[in-house]
């Protein structure tokens, strides 16, 4: 993301079942890691003191940190840990449901795009040759972004109880989500187009901003990467995986909840058709000649061998639902990918992990450590991971971007409030603190 910073601002006070929250956490690390809970209490207050807005309709707007707009996908990261404290308090599950609310107006507006505006000020990227409107900060459209606020509506109702968010406007989100993934099953029948008149080829579409050719496969096509960076092939296998997912999540709700079996019918088929996608085209072989899934393939025979730290990404499989850790496919993936067959995997002298094409070489990201740590059942390695991104936070007690795995000192993004979630729920997942699935 390459926008101009702004400077955080305190927007909130953080509420008492927030702070006995942290207490009990810091109590759990004991003088042992002593050091996770000061950045725990750090980076878990964080996200709500400065990128948490309340709005007078009841919605919830939050900043991804130092960029003046929210993401879909980065505003569903930086609440999801909050989960598990939300069932006994309806002041954080308000707040949840206030961004749920939120997230389906934007949706509304425009299922396409993945990064809006808190008003209709027509701030960001307006200049781009696609179909902007003053709400949108960025229109680049990234399957992730439609996933991850069917994913929180779902949790939310699933850690809590609550159904009162299943609006009118939820339903007609997910009317045009599911249209717009239905749509993307054949690209070449979509009206989504998307370029930017910039030197940096990764941040526009090529072929007039129809992106790179694809067959059909059954899969649905995204124009972007979890990264904001455009895709090589058309097909980007974790967000699919995700999609499948999240597709189920729609049919269960419809059913047994807002009783549209016509919504849940078009739901599950859809998610049988991007399954059935997966099998026949989503894998591809590893140097030692096994299967492993692909990052991206394009239904023409090409497939990327690689995997990046944004999420959805193919070491999240398990996390996200698709899979269980103990998958064969997926132990094969996993072993390839945090090795240096994967080009953006590296090693130095104070980290080893995956890093992306998003940031300079040799640059590490915490979310993707974190990551690591969430899809592993080994609680040493977990515990080493934690202690790896404590040593690593260049005593700022916050997570950032990425890092240079050589010096530490040097990183990207001073206030990244999705690292920090991600760096909280690992440490919540390691005294066995989840948000129910």
């Amino acid at each position: 993301m390459t926008h101009q910073p702004t400077k955080p601002v305190i927007l909130n006070t953080v509420p008492e079942s927030v702070k006995k929250f942290m207490a009990e956490i810091e109590s759990k690390c004991g003088a042992e890691h002593a050091d996770w809970a000061v950045n725990f209490k750090s980076a878990f207050a964080n996200t709500i003191e400065t990128a948490v807005k309340y709005h007078a309709d009841g919605s919830t707007y939050v900043l991804t940190g130092d960029i003046p707009a929210m993401w879909l996908r980065d505003s569903v990261a930086q609440v999801r840990p909050y989960l598990v404290i939300a069932r006994d308090n309806p002041e954080i599950s308000d707040m949840i449901a206030g961004l749920v609310k939120k997230q389906f107006m934007y949706i509304n507006i425009d299922p396409y795009a993945n990064a809006f505006n808190e008003t209709a000020n027509g701030a960001g990227h307006q200049t781009d040759l696609t179909a902007m409107n003053d709400w949108i900060w960025e229109r680049k459209y990234e399957i992730d972004s439609l996933c991850y606020p069917i994913q929180l509506a779902y949790l939310l109702y699933k850690n809590t109880g609550r159904t009162d968010h299943f609006t009118a406007e939820y339903v007609s989100g997910i009317k045009k989500a599911l249209e717009v993934l239905r749509t993307e099953q054949n690209h070449n029948q979509s009206p989504y187009q998307f370029v930017r008149d910039t030197t940096r080829l990764e941040d526009t579409l090529p072929n007039n901003g129809k992106g790179a050719k694809v067959a059909r496969t059954g899969m649905t096509w995204s124009g972007f990467r979890p990264s904001d960076d455009a895709c090589q092939y058309g097909y980007l296998v974790p967000s699919n995986l995700f999609a499948v997912v999240v597709l189920g999540y729609i049919a269960e709700i419809f059913t047994t909840i807002l009783s549209d079996k016509a919504i849940a019918k078009e739901a599950q088929s859809l998610a049988n058709d991007i399954q059935d996608g997966i099998q026949a085209h989503a894998f591809t072989q590893n140097a030692a000649g096994e299967k492993v899934f692909a990052y991206e393939v394009d239904g023409l025979g090409n497939a990327s061998l690689m995997d990046d730290s944004n999420v959805p990404n193919l070491i999240a499989a398990p996390y996200l639902g698709y899979c269980s850790q103990e998958d064969a496919d997926y132990l094969a993936t996993r072993k390839t990918l945090l090795s240096s067959e994967n080009p953006y995997y590296y090693e130095g002298k104070f980290a080893r992990g995956i890093g992306s094409s998003h940031t300079p070489k040799n640059y590490v990201w915490p979310i993707a450590l974190a990551m690591e740590g969430l899809t592993t059942a080994d609680k040493l390695e977990k515990e080493r991971i934690l202690n790896q991104l404590v040593a690593t936070d260049a005593g700022t007690h916050l997570m950032h971007e990425g890092f240079d795995v050589d010096n530490p000192q040097n990183y990207t993004r001073e206030w990244f409030s999705w690292a920090n979630m991600m760096f909280c729920e690992l440490v919540m997942d390691y005294f066995d603190i989840r948000v129910e699935k």
